[in-house]
């Protein structure tokens, strides 16, 4: 039995949740499973529903809007994998820990490519019998390097794009393309440490907490609306190079707990900010 999880973003309403489940019921779906969440402050209205069953999935939406308040949205997405691509540059902790998250069945997802602007990773990447694209940014200006970047990413098809330590700027231009598609991690030091070494920076400045904060990427740098974040403590023990250790450490099970939230379909958008159920 196929299963397809459902996802309605709404306005606030009386019997939502019997409404839905009645429509449901009528088009012979069964609930697996089953999570809701109320902004009281903004009337807003989410609902994950995990179903199983065959039905006529323009019929479903249809019946579903007449229920519903006017501003509804409704998402339904097969429990398939989706197809993903890696963009990386030259440091490997994130994207070697995907790909042997990969390799293990861990994810729920086809890596169909990594792309690259450094050459240091191909080794790695090949090694899990995956295309690995080399695109060289320093002989190429910037609009002309996302060209091309763009052009493999599209030749794939993903469903998401994921930056593992991908240390450039994207511009408006390439966000506007993929729209809600493109995962991010930092470290979450920003903007206190910037540019060089922030690791040697947050060790001079004395912190004691180093964490790691995975979000959507935005026209605003670094501040789309986050989808998971953790924190290690630390303390004047520390050297910046053990900092930096545990930091690594932080970001990649960041990174792999939002992408594993993204694939399995657990992420509204509200805002500037996020819903997970």
């Amino acid at each position: 039995m196929k299963e397809y999880r459902i996802l309605i973003d709404t306005t606030d309403d009386k019997g939502l949740v019997y409404k839905i489940s009645k429509v449901l019921y009528e088009h012979n779906l069964n609930i697996e499973k089953n999570s809701e969440f109320v902004d009281e402050e903004e009337k807003k209205f989410f609902m994950r529903t995990v179903v199983t069953g065959e039905f006529d999935q323009e019929k479903l939406i249809f019946d579903m809007k007449k229920i519903t308040p006017l501003n509804t949205s409704i998402k339904i997405s097969h429990n398939s994998k989706k197809d993903i691509v890696l963009l990386a540059t030259n440091e490997s902790h994130v994207l070697g820990d995907l790909l042997i998250r990969y390799f293990d069945g861990e994810l729920n997802a086809n890596i169909k490519a990594v792309i690259s602007n450094h050459d240091e990773l191909r080794d790695l990447v090949e090694k899990f019998d995956l295309p690995f694209h080399h695109i060289n940014a320093d002989e190429l200006s910037r609009e002309d390097h996302e060209v091309q970047v763009k052009e493999v990413i599209d030749s794939y098809c993903p469903d998401l794009i994921v930056l593992a330590k991908y240390m450039r700027i994207l511009t408006p231009s390439f966000v506007v393309s993929y729209p809600q598609k493109v995962l991010n991690i930092h470290h979450s030091f920003l903007p206190a440490f910037i540019g060089a070494n922030p690791y040697k920076q947050a060790h001079h400045r004395g912190v004691k907490i180093i964490g790691a904060t995975a979000h959507y990427v935005t026209d605003d740098l670094d501040e789309g609306p986050i989808i998971s974040q953790d924190i290690v403590r630390v303390d004047h023990s520390y050297s910046w190079q053990e900092m930096r250790r545990d930091g690594r450490n932080v970001e990649k099970v960041v990174l792999a707990n939002a992408l594993q939230l993204l694939l399995e379909d657990r992420v509204f958008i509200h805002g500037n900010k996020t819903v997970i159920l």
